[in-house]
């Protein structure tokens, strides 16, 4: 086979705008896997948030990986292991919550299974709640209470004002961490060393398939790394522009199930 791995973003991607699994996709995905292509759900999502996705693939059974954080935490869906893991750096935590509020917006982290902020009825906020399908955990300070280690920090709100908020972090820490949006409300600050790319480079030499085979499909500025390192790269119909720049293939939208449709079309298909 010439694709032999399937890198799947989840939101505006594999699901619907609804955050729901289309079943299209559940039997397209099931089928892949049975013709013996490895699937990766590979996500900013935390790993709580990618876990029911993951359950209704039936991953644990049938094999599968999640990349959670864009790839901070690597998990193999079938034994639970842990394969690889990127923490933040602890010294650059203050600063995140500092400059999110001098600029009028929220830093969020997570907490077990819970969205951690500082206000519960911020509508960004309530996003990413949304999305992981997670309770909020409101606290009055977050800077202080962040004392154990975290994958990821996420700065909501308007875009103009989480520009300057990336600016500042990347002026200040930008040999530590990265910061970049996957939504122009969700500015994603990571390790420096994650990204989806990175981590699919180190989970396909670990599982010992090449980066040639690989089809990654995406829709948000935070898949550009995936598609660019893809063998085939897929942006879906409702993608922005610019991630479509970087797409061989552009494929239905999320509603209209492109997921699906790249896998009956390019991957079943093969010989």
């Amino acid at each position: 086979m010439k694709y032999k791995v399937l890198a799947l973003d989840l939101d505006g991607t594999l699901t619907d705008h609804n955050k729901n699994l289309p079943q299209k996709n559940i039997d397209a995905v099931k089928k892949a896997i049975q013709a013996g292509v490895s699937v990766i759900l590979a996500s900013g999502r935390p790993v709580f948030g990618i876990t029911p996705i993951a359950q209704q693939l039936n991953l644990k059974e049938l094999g599968g990986y999640i990349l959670a954080y864009n790839g901070g935490c690597i998990i193999n869906c079938k034994t639970g292991e842990q394969m690889a893991a990127s923490i933040l750096p602890q010294e650059c935590i203050e600063d995140i919550c500092t400059f999110a509020k001098e600029n009028g917006v929220y830093a969020v982290t997570y907490s077990e299974d819970n969205i951690v902020a500082e206000n519960r009825d911020d509508e960004y906020v309530r996003k990413e709640a949304i999305c992981n399908s997670a309770k909020i955990l409101e606290v009055p300070d977050i800077k202080a209470y962040v004392n154990y280690p975290v994958e990821k920090f996420l700065v909501v709100g308007e875009h103009e004002k989480l520009i300057p908020v990336q600016k500042k972090l990347l002026e200040k820490h930008g040999g530590i961490i990265n910061a970049f949006f996957s939504e122009s409300y969700f500015l994603e600050v990571v390790p420096a060393d994650v990204a989806k790319d990175a981590a699919l480079d180190r989970l396909l030499n670990m599982i010992g398939i090449k980066q040639e085979e690989l089809v990654a499909c995406g829709d948000g500025m935070n898949d550009i790394p995936m598609l660019k390192y893809a063998g085939l790269s897929v942006a879906m119909m409702n993608a922005y522009d610019e991630v479509k720049k970087y797409a061989d293939v552009i494929a239905p939208s999320n509603d209209d199930c492109g997921v699906a449709d790249i896998i009956y079309n390019y991957i079943l298909t093969q010989e």
